[in-house]
């Protein structure tokens, strides 16, 4: 229920906005929003349905809406917020911009962290046992180490020891190898929260403030590894949390990717045996009796594993593979793989199972006073590095092993031939459509979802991310939906221009047409962004163009070729001299890129961003559609392509005092039929056709 205390607290932040705010303009989207995301939280549309989904344009000031809504709702009905961002861009903003500028006009008390997974954190004790303080060193890297590895490993150990560093990998002020950081990393089988050892280390004790607090800043990928442990575990529980998922575009794609598995074969093989070995040290520390039936288990799912892993790449034919890939059609596998599968599947899980139940055994005598902690940490966190590889090599072969599912979607399942290791082949297996997933996990079980972002739709329509995401459309399931324009006077700030193009994205000669067309359109003296849908075309544009940029003395970079901070810093200063400087990106350079007033006054956009399926992922969606009579091109590809392209056209103008242009050399948008759709999707820009 909306009561009189949450509509003061909500008046209160918004009255004393104006006063925190130079310039401060009102705005009725914003006001709007608010008003409507308390509404829904509060039940007044629907009893048990609390969820809106909102598109809110540039400027309205979406974040600070949300906020004023939700904390006053949550915090008066004793409830958690959790919000979840796409970019870490976004978090930052959030933690150090908005939410400060939010405890300055509210009336509500509230604390604030941001969560991170267990995966930005060490394990005390293997790291200890990684940087060689401990026998099992080597068993926890598949190769021997390099000395710079071990080095830095030992550099790691003594500076969290010596409590100058708080084992967070993005607090470490250089780089650690993904190599490095996957020997040491927590883990929920090696990280027991009831260890006294452990209670202190990093994961736990970030853990133990997450408990406390009452807004927890997070990103998709941390709230989705959560619900797949079912919720709860990471973060607060879904049952009483209200989630509010800003970017929200990303969630879907977030969500596929943490349902997906994959696992080496020859790799699997090398670990497998290290296992082997490490079985005996580990079964010495166990109760004899209670652990002899456990250890026979593993031993011979271990015996049945490692050989059937290592036969299976011999009976695969290199030559089958298109561009090291070979995909099955429809998910469905060869009659014999498929046995293989289930085999795979029986055995992966028997020896998981097995080994976990040495782990509790080796636990519950520690907690007994029968083994001493000293003896028993090192192995246990020994035994949680081979369960984390055991669970996913289960999970993928348990998901290779499905059978045909009778209704939606099937698995999208293929092998790619390994990069490093020779006659290795990664198995690899990802679902279609999550929808019903995020459903069951999250929309179903929490008290309130809040969705938004500046390009949710997709041709002016909701139902692309809907289908995505597992989103009623049905009036009568209660979700809200509301598109609210952003406040810029688009007509009289901003024009776009599809100037004449002798050639279409297709011809061999548009490559060499671009670089004449950018040239055409670069505005001396001010700042330039070109946005290229490749890599490819990127450098050899620039390499092309650049002797032309010489002879005028543009200045020029190209994302990829320094930091993104250092070549956004260098064209900043390029700018407040009254150079001319031109940026190069692709597509991240589109989304996030936030350069208001005279940083950006001239975007050049070389192609509608079509989408190219050349994933498994995408060949498999595709295939799906065109065998339920569907057009793949028109129901995926185009509608990726209009929220890509209003995501392009956004970077123009970040404020209402901003002006500027867009030039897109595509013509395909005036040319083909779809491309009536994507126009008629784009901010209402003076358009200018030649």
């Amino acid at each position: 229920m909306l009561t009189t205390k949450i509509q003061q607290s909500i008046r209160t932040s918004y009255q004393n906005l104006h006063h925190q705010l130079d310039n401060f303009i009102p705005r009725r989207a914003q006001n709007f929003l608010v008003a409507e995301i308390a509404k829904t939280l509060c039940g007044q549309y629907h009893a048990s349905t609390r969820m809106i989904v909102a598109e809110a344009g540039t400027g309205i000031g979406k974040s600070l809406s949300y906020l004023m809504a939700v904390i006053p709702v949550a915090l008066l009905n004793q409830r958690k917020v959790v919000i979840s961002t796409a970019t870490v861009a976004l978090q930052e903003q959030l933690m150090h911009k908005d939410l400060p500028l939010y405890r300055r006009i509210t009336d509500q008390n509230f604390s604030l962290l941001i969560a991170k997974g267990r995966q930005r954190y060490c394990c005390t004790e293997k790291l200890a046992a990684a940087c060689g303080n401990d026998d099992n060193q080597l068993a926890m890297f598949e190769t021997k180490p390099a000395a710079k590895e071990t080095e830095q490993l030992q550099t790691l150990y003594l500076q969290l020891k010596n409590g100058q560093w708080d084992g967070d990998r993005d607090s470490w002020p250089s780089p650690i190898s993904d190599l490095v950081w996957s020997t040491i990393v927590s883990d929920k089988h090696s990280c027991n929260g009831s260890f006294a050892a452990h209670r202190d280390c990093p994961f736990q004790k970030a853990r133990s403030e997450m408990d406390k607090a009452d807004v927890i800043i997070a990103n998709h990928s941390l709230v989705m590894a959560d619900a797949d442990l079912g919720g709860g575990v990471i973060l607060p529980e879904p049952e009483n949390t209200i989630y509010v998922f800003d970017e929200a575009h990303h969630l879907p794609h977030v969500a596929r990717e943490h349902a997906s598995a994959s696992a080496s074969m020859k790799g699997s093989v090398s670990w497998l045996e290290k296992l082997n070995q490490a079985l005996a040290r580990a079964i010495s520390l166990a109760d004899a009796k209670r652990v002899a039936r456990f250890e026979n288990e593993a031993r011979n799912a271990l015996q049945q594993l490692i050989p059937l892993l290592n036969q299976l790449p011999n009976q695969f034919d290199a030559s089958a593979f298109e561009e090291n890939v070979l995909r099955f059609e429809h998910g469905v596998l060869p009659s014999w793989l498929e046995e293989q599968a289930k085999e795979l599947k029986l055995h992966s899980q028997k020896a998981n199972q097995a080994v976990s139940k040495i782990t509790d055994l080796i636990a519950e005598r520690v907690k007994d006073g029968e083994l001493a902690s000293r003896l028993a940490e090192p192995v246990l966190a020994e035994l949680g590095f081979f369960l984390q590889r055991l669970e996913k090599l289960a999970q993928v072969w348990q998901l290779m092993a499905e059978p045909k599912r009778e209704k939606g979607a099937p698995l999208a399942r293929w092998l790619a031939i390994h990069s490093e290791r020779e006659g290795d082949y990664i198995v690899n297996v990802s679902p279609l459509e999550i929808g019903w997933q995020l459903d069951q996990q999250i929309w179903s079980r929490c008290v309130g979802a809040i969705l938004v972002s500046a390009t949710m739709r997709a041709l002016n329509s909701f139902s692309f991310f809907c289908r995505q995401a597992g989103i009623s459309e049905k009036p009568e399931d209660g979700v809200r939906f509301l598109a609210l324009s952003s406040p810029f006077d688009y007509q009289n700030q901003a024009k776009l221009l599809i100037p004449k193009m002798d050639y279409e994205p297709q011809a061999a000669q548009y490559t060499d047409h671009l670089v004449e067309k950018i040239h055409q359109y670069i505005v001396p003296n001010q700042a330039n962004l070109v946005l290229f849908a490749s890599y490819w075309q990127m450098k050899e544009v620039e390499r092309k163009i650049s002797k032309k940029f010489l002879k005028k003395a543009w200045d020029w970079q190209m994302q990829g070729t320094t930091s993104r901070t250092e070549l956004l810093n260098k064209h900043k200063m390029l700018v407040q001299c009254g150079k001319t400087s031109i940026l190069f990106g692709t597509g991240s350079f589109s989304e996030g890129l936030d350069l208001p007033g005279e940083l950006l006054q001239n975007v050049i956009i070389t192609k509608i961003p079509f989408a190219v399926p050349s994933s498994p992922v995408e060949q498999a969606h595709a295939e799906y559609i065109q065998q339920r009579g569907g057009n793949p091109f028109l129901q995926i590809s185009v509608p990726e392509a209009s929220k890509k392209l209003i995501q392009a056209v956004g970077r123009l103008l970040r404020k209402e005092s901003d002006s500027g242009r867009v030039v897109l050399l595509d013509r395909r948008i005036v040319s083909k039929r779809y491309g009536k759709a994507l126009l008629d999707a784009l901010p209402p820009f003076q358009r200018i056709i030649e």
